[in-house]
């Protein structure tokens, strides 16, 4: 199978096209650097010749009330594209609960992005997943001040870039699902407690106190953001991975 991976240079991109082309696939990355441009549509047809699936993992470059412009405007032009060719899948990643938290800018956007996929012309697949290990020390430092990290209580299930590569990279080699996977870390953690966690393995001088208010997931109620019941639970552990 001939695979068209749109960001396929990224943290998950490349990890996806080295999957799927060491299971026997055709996985071809396509990105800025390789002339492909999904807001102005340049080389977005070139890229999908010959391909029978695409997998979607480009990102808006801020989270912020900018981000449904580019889903839209992104989604558009790679399903115009997708059209034109001979694609028979199309695949994006998204985000557990991202239909349920519209107070955030950017989880608006991504439930915008698979709306634009479910009403185009493609048979598609989405996946969702938890938060990503990978980015929990951006979190931290988005609400650090000075030397104390402030965190909410929200829960998170992180999950492992590598185990959300082989989530996609499976869903994109089977039948379009015209659904949701749903993908998650086999641990809930409140947020501030997996702070303490992060900064006791690798301390920096910083300490966590706990405030509802602090940051984007303070707009979360609930367990919005832990994976459904359905979902497929990776085997990497946080606690695994920081060491």
């Amino acid at each position: 199978m001939k695979f068209a991976v749109i960001g396929g240079t990224g943290l998950i991109g490349s990890q996806v096209v080295t999957k799927l082309n060491a299971a026997g696939h055709d996985a071809v990355p396509h990105s800025q650097s390789t002339g492909v441009d999904v807001i102005t549509g340049k080389g977005l047809e070139q890229a999908m010749e010959g391909a029978g699936t695409v997998i979607n993992l480009t990102n808006s470059p801020t989270f912020d009330e900018a981000s449904p412009a580019f889903f839209q405007t992104s989604m558009d032009n790679l399903l115009a594209a997708a059209g034109k060719s001979d694609v028979q899948h199309f695949v994006i990643l998204s985000i557990v609960g991202v239909d349920q938290v519209p107070e955030l800018d950017y989880y608006r956007a991504k439930a915008l992005q698979e709306d634009v996929l479910r009403a185009g012309p493609v048979p598609y697949s989405i996946v969702r997943a938890t938060q990503f290990m990978e980015f929990v020390d951006a979190v931290l430092s988005w609400t650090t001040d000075g030397d104390t990290v402030h965190l909410p209580t929200t829960p998170i299930q992180p999950i492992a870039a590598k185990d959300v590569a082989a989530a996609v990279a499976e869903v994109a080699a089977g039948p379009p699902l015209r659904g949701i996977h749903n993908v998650g870390g086999p641990d809930v953690f409140p947020l501030d407690e997996l702070g303490r966690i992060t900064l006791a393995a690798h301390p920096d001088g910083r300490t966590v106190t706990t405030d509802e208010s602090a940051g984007m997931f303070a707009a979360v109620k609930g367990d919005v953001l832990v994976a459904p019941k359905d979902a497929h639970l990776a085997s990497t552990r946080y606690t695994d991975w920081l060491s």
